[in-house]
């Protein structure tokens, strides 16, 4: 047996013998700048061919219709039976629609909202009909980062905002990456920077500019004038590029590629006025515009690399989450993450601080209400004992809920949709439960985080009473 193999020919691997001139033949010209751009044009018709699969006859993305099974399941407390008798001795509350008479009713996200507000006002006081928010407290602030790409962050952020959504929260979602991945996902149309947060920091700038020229005439010196930039920005409010989705309760200031000049221009501003705190940029907007008593929460949604926009959008988080998957580099990686992240707000704190020392004014110290990890693409079979290690190591900062990846993701990422946009009818029931499950347990793990840091807000607010 042995002398037999030994003389049977053996397969070369398909780099070997490969022949030059034929290499040549099946090779294109060379590229140019001209060529990434029809590389550019053909990405982006087929990007507008795959996401008109999920818009309606508007050319616009449209949320799906929602069943009483699911509603009863997923959305309002109460039994399919119950819920029936409630609109039939209401037909003033939405009824929904439905293919036959005796088929099952649909509603959209609306009339569910609507219905929750009836079934909260008249209902089991012992259910929890809308979520916890107390009342006088400004919206949560959530920034979802990671500088390694290809993690699950937008997905992630994603995913949330529509749990939140579902669950009756007013959700602002804040796209600062300029490849506008998230912006996409909720059908936002931006045609230029000025449709993105650039301006709202820009005008953070040109306020920080315009007490500094006022000093300069109480001293007597020549202002510094604005320039066309800086006067424009002054103009624009946060309403101007807050845009409505195909969801009732999401609200987006989205994102497209020319908002990463940000990038170069913030450290200009930053040369030219060292007193600028840029960090502050996003928080003082928001709040100037009374964007944090609009909402209940707000996800900001980073770029995966710890540039201006990012700290803007970290140092503005109450709660930050940072996905990764269970694998050496990924862990690495996100190590390395944590260590710039401390290294850049401890260098922050630093020059602020030795300023007011020296000022004799109060210091200043970035917080977070919570800071968590959170494994995604979880395969319990392959990684179960490296996640299981990095748990040992990060503690409370690793969320125990480690989100799976299951066939669900994967078919509804090919049908253009989010998983809650999915229509349950067009999977296996069970894969869709399943599917849906990892999701609901990621959002339960998020709810709990959040409304922690809210009670804690609210318990702090009434001892200084």
């Amino acid at each position: 047996m042995r002398r037999k193999m030994a003389h049977e020919a053996v397969e070369l691997p398909p780099y070997f013998n490969i022949d030059p001139d034929q290499a040549l033949r099946e090779l294109d010209g060379p590229v140019t700048t001209q060529g990434f751009g029809k590389i550019a044009d053909a990405c982006a018709r087929g990007r507008d061919d795959l996401a008109a699969q999920g818009l309606n006859e508007r050319g616009r993305k449209e949320l799906r219709l929602f069943s009483t099974w699911e509603i009863t399941r997923y959305l309002i407390p109460v039994a399919q039976p119950h819920f029936r008798r409630v609109l039939r001795a209401n037909p003033d509350l939405p009824q929904g629609r439905s293919e036959s008479e005796t088929g099952a009713r649909w509603f959209t996200l609306d009339e569910v909202l609507r219905l929750r507000a009836h079934f909260a006002a008249e209902g089991s006081k012992t259910k929890e009909y809308r979520p916890y928010r107390p009342a006088g407290l400004p919206a949560k602030l959530v920034a979802v980062a990671n500088f390694k790409g290809g993690v699950g962050k937008t997905s992630t952020a994603a995913h949330l905002a529509m749990s939140a959504a579902l669950d009756g929260y007013r959700v602002l979602v804040i796209d600062l990456d300029s490849q506008g991945s998230m912006t996409s996902i909720f059908g936002g149309k931006v045609k230029d920077e000025w449709e993105t947060v650039f301006p709202l920091l820009a005008r953070h700038y040109a306020g920080h500019q315009q007490k500094a020229n006022q000093g300069r005439l109480d001293r007597g010196e020549a202002p510094v004038p604005l320039d066309e930039t800086l006067t424009e920005a002054l103009k624009i409010r946060a309403a101007d590029v807050i845009q409505k989705t195909h969801w009732p309760n999401i609200d987006l200031i989205g994102a497209q590629l020319n908002l990463y000049w940000s990038e170069f221009q913030i450290p200009v501003w930053r040369m030219q006025a060292r007193g600028w705190k840029l960090w502050d940029a996003l928080t003082d907007t928001l709040a100037a515009d009374g964007v944090l008593d609009q909402y209940d929460v707000i996800f900001l949604d980073t770029p995966p690399a710890l540039g201006y926009l990012t700290i803007n959008g970290l140092a503005a988080a109450d709660i930050l989450l940072v996905p990764l998957g269970a694998s050496f580099l990924e862990f690495d990686s996100t190590g390395r993450f944590f260590d710039m992240l401390h290294s850049t707000f401890r260098s922050i704190e630093e020059g602020e601080n030795m300023a007011a020392r020296a000022l004799g004014r109060a210091q200043m110290a970035f917080q977070w209400d919570a800071v968590r990890a959170v494994v995604t693409r979880f395969d319990a079979t392959q990684q179960g004992e490296l996640a299981a290690l990095m748990q040992a190591y990060l503690g409370k900062t690793l969320s125990p809920h480690r989100q799976d990846f299951t066939a669900l993701i994967g078919q509804a990422g090919e049908q253009v949709n989010g998983i809650y946009e999915a229509d349950y009818r067009d999977f296996n029931r069970e894969t869709y439960v399943r599917g849906r499950q990892t999701f609901d347990a990621t959002y339960a793990a998020f709810k709990r985080l959040l409304l922690g840091s809210w009670r804690r807000d609210e318990l702090a607010a009434q001892a200084a009473e």
